[in-house]
């Protein structure tokens, strides 16, 4: 049976940063894609934070630039995605698509992602005006009117975030008061950019004709009444979705299906190793995830060295 040293699962930044450190460290990784090949920044168009880019770049070119680094140093990619984990036994098992393979580290970058209204317009518009990250994209809308959807903490660190550079945040939520902290509320309560539409929900995004945002669709939840309101973009934020059903009772998670890390990048399993989105809910940016996957490789390095 042939044996990996380690199996990288998941190729976002967490993913291709472990895998050019995992094989300048010699350790010939193996890395499977995943369902979403390049993660999240797959769906952002400009990409002006992540250092080195004075000029801002796209995200799928910043995620070609990262696989191509990887295979310069020996990263064996593959297109495949892993169906099930065995975290129980000794080497640990990875399926991916029908096949088995085994490895004695394996280092989890599945990444999250956001939810979406499941809108047609609102996945064509992605990137064109809608997002899903205020921090990355907030800067293009300077001078704009935008519209944010949810109730809970993030929609309102969201909304608060846009008020530097928009000069209109409606929050639109389905229910009549937030989810959000009392603290969060507060804030937003006294942020005079900031107004609410309560008990709708957004059931259309125009225009996928401008291939741009010029409004939205509005349905109140009480009466059923439809009203079109004008904004220049729609910010998504009701949440992230760890992708982690895959390690569902192999390794630790909170409550929300995040992996639980300890100490850097450890899980619950000695050797298996988790970075990135998949066990970071709070910054969730291409640079902390790429951070977070340098410090797995060189935990599983560690830990290889550790059973000689």
């Amino acid at each position: 049976m042939d044996t990996e040293n380690v199996i990288i699962i998941g190729s976002g930044p967490a993913g291709y940063t472990a895998a050019i450190y995992a094989s300048r460290a010699n350790l010939s990784p193996l890395l499977f894609m995943g369902q979403q090949p390049g993660g999240q920044l797959m769906i952002t168009s400009d990409v002006e934070n992540y250092p080195g880019f004075p000029n801002g770049i796209l995200g799928p070119e910043l995620m070609d630039l990262f696989k191509k680094q990887a295979e310069r140093f020996g990263t064996r990619i593959f297109m495949k995605q892993v169906t099930t984990v065995d975290f129980s036994q000794r080497p640990f098992k990875v399926v991916a698509d029908g096949k088995d393979y085994y490895a004695k580290a394996v280092i989890v970058s599945t990444g999250a992602s956001a939810k979406g209204i499941g809108l047609d317009s609102e996945r064509r518009l992605m990137g064109h005006g809608v997002s899903a990250c205020a921090t990355c994209d907030g800067f293009f809308f300077k001078g704009k009117e935008v519209v944010v959807v949810g109730g809970g903490d993030t929609a309102l660190e969201e909304a608060t975030f846009l008020t530097r550079f928009c000069t209109k945040v409606t929050i639109v939520h389905r229910r009549n008061q937030l989810r959000a902290s009392k603290i969060m509320q507060d804030k937003v309560n006294k942020n005079p950019k900031i107004s609410f539409i309560w008990d709708s929900v957004v059931t259309d995004i125009f225009d996928v004709k401008q291939n741009r945002v010029t409004g939205v669709r509005l349905r109140n939840v009480k009466d059923g009444k439809e009203s079109d309101l004008r904004c220049d973009g729609v910010f998504v934020a009701i949440g992230h979705e760890p992708n982690t059903s895959v390690f569902k009772g192999q390794v630790e998670m909170d409550e929300k299906g995040y992996i639980k890390t300890f100490g850097g990048t450890r899980t619950n399993v000695a050797g298996v190793f988790a970075c990135g989105d998949v066990q970071d809910h709070v910054y969730r940016q291409a640079v902390t995830a790429a951070g977070s996957g340098c410090m797995a490789a060189i935990d599983a390095e560690r830990y290889l060295e550790s059973l000689h």
